[in-house]
């Protein structure tokens, strides 16, 4: 199929399910295609040549169990924000893609939530506000422009047993919390700008496949080879370089106070025990204070000439 998705879908006030993917569909998706159908609990968009932006209208299909978007050339995140939040589910078999496996359930509780925008060409950084939708247990954001730190609430996500911010452009630290995802069975954060050591503990200790690290130069800790004591962090090493220059400090410190003290009492000294110095010193102070005093007078009386004068 090519072309754009008809606007007359808008009249199935009865459709629970739309699969448009794989085709050659283009433009941007229209807000009638996510308002016709309150019941809409199906949607799968992926593989196609839509662009713009996901209609802020999206958040209305509180029902929605699937939602498959990979291969949209540009999006943005606000219109995602609740579109996960509720489920009520109302038909019994769901074919479900996670960690590659197509799987199908015949019951509503045994719904798997998938999310999906890999293959874009998405910018920016990942929205804290994503790790919002709890209930997901797949995430793939994979092969994108995507640009900062992994979000440090991640670890809110608890039911993801699928994890995919490979192959873009994330920088920072992996976050500690991200060993409270107790299900996490698959996990890929290869080929970013992740630095610092990899998080030790619960079910990342499972995950000890280097490949899913590959392509991070400054990540160091199992399971890759480089050991953390050799490849530390930026952040680190310019604290240790910090920690390694305080004694040197401490001795530049010292050795001014010693030059200062030396100076100091070696001038006082002298005055001390040589009087003719001492005398001619006071001397010289005496003359200067006097003409100091002279020039300070002799202005002020000036200054008040001229006001007299005006």
């Amino acid at each position: 199929m090519v072309g754009k998705i008809p606007k007359c879908l808008a009249n199935l006030q009865k459709l629970e399910g739309m699969k448009f993917s794989s085709n050659k569909l283009s433009g941007v998706i229209a807000k009638s295609i996510v308002l016709f159908s309150s019941s809409l609990l199906g949607l799968k968009l992926n593989d196609n040549m839509f662009s713009g932006e996901l209609p802020q209208e999206w958040g209305n299909l509180k029902d929605l169990m699937e939602q498959s978007l990979g291969g949209f050339s540009a999006m943005v995140y606000r219109s995602l924000e609740g579109s996960l939040g509720s489920l009520d589910a109302g038909y019994e078999n769901v074919n479900q893609i996670l960690k590659g496996v197509d799987r199908e359930y015949t019951t509503s509780w045994q719904i798997m939530f998938n999310m999906d925008l890999s293959g874009n060409t998405l910018v920016g950084g990942i929205p804290v506000e994503l790790t919002a939708l709890s209930m997901l247990m797949g995430l793939n954001l994979s092969n994108n422009h995507l640009s900062g730190r992994i979000p440090y609430n991640i670890g809110n996500m608890m039911k993801l047993e699928s994890l995919d911010f490979s192959k873009n452009e994330l920088t920072g630290v992996i976050p500690l919390c991200m060993v409270a995802l107790n299900f996490l069975s698959r996990l890929n954060l290869s080929h970013n700008n992740l630095f610092g050591q990899i998080p030790i503990g619960n079910q990342l200790q499972t995950l000890d496949d280097p490949s899913i690290y590959v392509g991070n130069k400054d990540l160091c800790g199992a399971p890759l080879p480089k050991n953390c004591s050799g490849h530390e962090d930026p952040t680190m090493d310019k604290m240790k370089n910090e920690a390694a220059d305080g004694p040197m400090k401490v001795w530049f410190y010292m050795v001014i106070m010693c030059g200062f003290a030396t100076g100091f009492w070696g001038v006082i000294g002298v005055l001390l025990f040589k009087k003719q110095w001492r005398q001619k010193l006071f001397m010289i102070a005496e003359e200067t204070i006097d003409k100091m005093y002279v020039a300070v007078v002799v202005r002020v009386a000036k200054m008040k000439r001229g006001r007299e004068a005006l």
